[in-house]
Order: structure tokens, then sequence, then C-alpha cells
């Protein structure tokens, strides 16, 4: 059987391969590049960490990645509607799998909800690099007392209000008016501006010291097996594969586009976004004597700031950061929120304009109310949705579909034959890689 599928006419779409590919990088480049990838880095040994974690990165693009946006473009529809024309396709039974995909896209508004917390932060935190606010504190304890303060529970309404409008603001614009143009403007600078800071730490006395540990390698370390587990974590989730963000993009491919060298691009990128944060963070924090030994909020909104303001031109260099980093997290947080939002359009026949607002509504209700847990409840979604997403997505593909369906949806749009590898590394690899990596978060407390 061939993978053709009668999309719904009239359907936005992306304008441009570019616009496309910029949107899915978008997607993937988030807070994990910024303040996980780094640590895991000084952590697990530099370039020991970095040869398990890009072993990671091209067998997940090969077939997670891809699988998801050729399964969105089959469809024409976010997970609720692909699971359920897979299901109806292989079963005759289209509920089932409608039923299914409530899960994907449940768990892609809860990530946003959570997000929509940190993204106020950032938000915050640039402003008030702008007047001063951010700059104040005199010692990590002194930035530790303004983020306790800002993270507490009704400490940040105002600021992750005014991220939630702004990313809606850009949905509601739709595919190619809104959010195509915002990554196109967003993640270009984004990358600029890393760039440019990743130069300016390489003239600090002392960033040389950083740069040793990032390209050190240790074949020992190899050996060790949290190394390849942290590795896998870091590699699943930076890449965005859960069963609704690469998977609603792609159902606004158009059927020229090569999905292969789209999900290899996606991967070049968001590794050099990971690659750019090492390379800004552990030089800068070497240049002060300090060594990275913690991630997460604790070392953005904390231990960065402190060394920025011990920093030659640090102000300048916070007010950069937290601006590129604004807009990798908005970027991110539009695909998280889009799927909830296409949803209510393909199931209920909503307007663009009034399905954002209903989901600007249930999103600003809950990110306010869930302010003091956001730690736990972004805990919950990353360890055990993004998987269980990702693999009901690759079962449904590789499996339900089967090598046929699989590889036609695959090889849609491509000059060159996919070898069937794709399909059998997909099928057995990859799907065991998304249990691999459910069991492993759910015993070590999260691995990504």
């Amino acid at each position: 059987m061939n993978a053709e599928v009668s999309k719904e006419p009239g359907r936005d779409s992306f304008r441009t391969r570019r616009g496309f590919i910029l949107a899915c990088i978008g997607s993937a480049v988030g807070m994990g590049n910024i303040w996980l990838f780094p640590t895991r880095i000084s952590k697990y040994g530099g370039a020991t960490f970095l040869i398990p974690y890009l072993i990671f990165v091209v067998l997940i693009a090969s077939t997670g990645v891809m699988e998801e946006m050729a399964f969105g473009r089959w469809a024409g529809a976010g997970p609720i509607g692909a699971f359920g024309k897979i299901t109806e396709r292989r079963f005759g039974n289209r509920r089932a799998g409608e039923f299914l995909g409530m899960f994907p896209m449940v768990s892609s508004l809860a990530l946003a909800i959570g997000y929509t917390v940190v993204v106020g932060w950032i938000l915050k935190y640039l402003i008030g690099s702008l007047t001063g606010s951010s700059w104040a504190p005199d010692s990590p304890g002194a930035f530790g007392a303004l983020f306790g303060k800002t993270a507490s529970a009704w400490g940040n309404t105002g600021w992750q209000t005014a991220a939630l409008v702004l990313t809606m603001v850009i949905t509601a614009f739709g595919i190619g008016a809104g959010i195509e143009k915002a990554n196109k403007i967003m993640m270009p600078l984004f990358y600029v501006l890393f760039i440019g800071m990743a130069v300016y730490t390489a003239q600090l006395d002392g960033a040389s010291a950083g740069y040793r540990y990032i390209f050190l390698l240790k074949p020992s370390g190899l050996l060790d097996p949290r190394v390849w587990i942290y590795a896998l974590g870091q590699a699943f989730f930076s890449l965005s594969v859960a069963g609704h963000g690469t998977l609603i993009y792609g159902s606004y491919l158009d059927d020229s586009e090569d999905v292969p060298n789209s999900a290899k691009y996606v991967a070049i990128f968001d590794t050099f976004a990971a690659l750019l944060a090492a390379l800004v963070i552990i030089p800068a924090m070497a240049s002060c004597g300090q060594r990275l030994n913690e991630g997460g909020p604790g070392l953005m909104f904390i231990y960065l700031p402190f060394i920025f303001r011990s920093m030659p031109g640090g102000r300048i260099f916070m007010i950069l950061f937290f601006a590129a980093v604004l807009f990798a997290s908005l970027t991110s947080l539009v695909n998280l929120y889009e799927c909830a939002i296409a949803t209510l359009q393909d199931v209920f026949r909503l307007r663009r304009v009034s399905a954002t607002a209903v989901i600007a509504v249930i999103g600003l209700a809950v990110s306010l109310s869930i302010q003091g847990i956001v730690s736990g409840w972004m805990d919950v979604c990353s360890t055990y949705f993004c998987p269980i997403g990702a693999g009901l997505a690759a079962i449904l593909f590789y499996w339900a579909g089967g090598k046929d369906f699989a590889l036609a949806a695959l090889q849609k749009g491509r000059a060159r034959r996919l070898s069937p590898a794709y399909f059998y590394v997909g099928k057995y690899v990859y799907c065991i890689v998304t249990g691999a990596v459910l069991v492993m978060g759910a015993v070590l407390g999260g691995i990504g």
C-alpha cells in the first residue's frame, strides 16, 4: 500500500522549506540545550559524553524525527487525527487511535503550561537585566533569594502572563504568517547572539581551561553506563520527539519536501545550539575560577547571573544571554501550544483565533496555579509523558503502518531512494529506545 491520504482542504501550511526547518529547529532548541547540555558535558567528561550523544542524535534523528514529520504529513493532522487514521487503515477502528492520540496532545499542553512559567522567569530576568533589578544582587545567595521570590507561588504572575500573551499572538496569526515568520526572525537571532557571546568569552582570561575541559576525551569514561544513559536522555529530549511537536509541524508540510533531509538539518542545528551553549557557559565560568556542577534553573537564574556580574561588560552579556534564551524558549513554547490549538481546529472546527483564545485561557489558569510546583510538574511530563507519546507514535507508524506504508511516507518528496534499513532500525531499535528512556527515567528520577 502507498502512503496517500486525503488532507483537510484549505489547511494552513508552511510557505517555504526554510521556514519549516527553522520552525522544527525552534521547537527542538530550548532549555535542555542551554541549562542541561553544558552541565552534562561538564559532569561526564567533555568529549567522553559528546561521542555517545552524537551517536544517539544520529539514531533518533534518522528514526524518531523522520517518523514524526512523515506521520504528520501523511495524516495532515495532529496526533489525534494521525493516530485515528492509521488505526482505521490497519484495524478498521478510528476511535481507538483517536483515543490514544489524546495522550500526546494532552502531554503537549501540560508541557506548554509548565514551560509558560519558565518563560515568564526568563522574560522577567531579561527586563530586569535592562532595568538593573536582575543585576543588583552581589552574591550567589542574594541571586538565589531573588530567584526564590520569582519562582514562588504567585511570584511571577505578570511575567508569565506576558509570555503567554506573546506566544498566543504568534500562534493566532497561523502557520505561515505567524509561526513561520516568528521562527525566521528569532532562530537566526538566537544563533547570532550565542555566536557573538562565544567569541566574547574566548577573549576572557582563563577561558582556555573551559575549552580544555569541553574537548577532553577519557576513553575509560565510555565504559561508564551513566555516560550512555544520560547521553541518550539528552539526545532524546533535545530533539523534541514526543509524538506531538514534530508531528504537528509535519502536518503542515508540503508533499514535495524531503523529510530525511529536513530531519538532518534539525539534528545538525540543534546539536550546534547545544555546543554553542557549552562554548559560552563553561569558558565563562572557568574565567571566574568556577566549575560547572549544577544545571537547571539554578544554573541560569542564580550562578550564571553571578558570574556575569564579575565579568568585564557583564551586564551587556547578561542582556544578550537572556534575549537569546527568550528567543529559544518562545519558539519551543509556540510549538507546544500549537498541538492543542490545532486539535481544537481539527476536532471542533473552531477558527484559528477562537481556538487560540480557548487554549490561552486554559494555559493561563493552570500555569498560574502551578507556579510553586512547576519543577515537579515538568519532571512528571518529561519523565513519563514524553517517552510514552514518542513510543505510541513510533509503534503506530512502524508497526501498525508496516514497511510499505512507512517507507512510502518517508520517501515522499525525496529524489534518492531511501534504504529499507531505516524502517527496520525505526521499528526495532527506536521503539526499544523510547521504552528504555521511560524505564531509565522512572528508575533514576529523570534523565533529560
